[in-house]
């Protein structure tokens, strides 16, 4: 493990547990001055320092050395796949990326940053597909759960301008993700737009 990778570690660990450098300085019984460096990657924590330093962030000094996340580019593709839970509920859409994002954020590369930007998508979508709802039917559908099958419905058996609306919401959501899960195949970062950045 490199020096930046373990920085990264302890400075999350630290403040997973809530301290600040000073409060992880006092529990472990270190100078401040060491944990500065150590956050940094300035040293790498050896014997007594690194036995101290797990003891107050209560991990295995095993769990520090050997943490790095993992390149799975199956499961990048299968999290962009999960989007597609909007075909059946659109809450779907969120709601199985949001779990698999969750599970994996600090295991493997790059499902922090493709989870929250999926996420993000999927609530925008949402949020503008039971918008254009409200607006159209005045009030009376907003809690329509908005299926694939209530889709096909309103584009083939009554088409409207409503109808070619939820066509392009639809539609569009299909070849985002589409293009997401031929990107992380490719080893590129997710693009998922617009999306009203929900997590940060």
């Amino acid at each position: 493990m490199d020096n930046t990778t373990l920085a990264t570690k302890i400075k999350e660990l630290r403040k997973r547990n809530g301290f600040s450098q000073e409060q992880l300085a006092e529990e472990s019984m270190l100078s401040l001055r060491t944990v500065q460096r150590i956050e940094s990657g300035e040293s790498v924590p050896r014997g007594d320092t690194l036995t101290k330093l797990t003891a107050a962030l209560k991990v295995r000094p095993d769990d520090v050395l050997e943490w790095a996340p993992t390149e799975d580019r199956g499961y990048l593709t299968v999290l962009n796949l999960g989007g597609f839970g909007f075909l059946i509920n659109p809450f779907l859409g969120i709601v199985i990326p949001l779990v698999m994002w969750i599970l994996k954020k600090d295991k493997i590369k790059l499902v922090d940053d493709t989870g929250r930007k999926l996420i993000s998508f999927q609530l925008t979508w949402t949020i503008m597909l039971y918008a254009t709802m409200l607006i159209a039917t005045e009030g009376k559908y907003i809690f329509y759960s908005l299926s694939f099958k209530h889709f096909i419905t309103a584009l083939f058996v009554s088409p409207s301008l409503l109808g070619m609306i939820l066509t392009f919401l639809y539609f569009y959501n299909i070849a985002i993700i589409a293009l997401n899960v031929w990107r992380s195949r490719n080893e590129l970062k997710s693009i998922y737009v617009p999306a009203i950045p929900f997590l940060k």
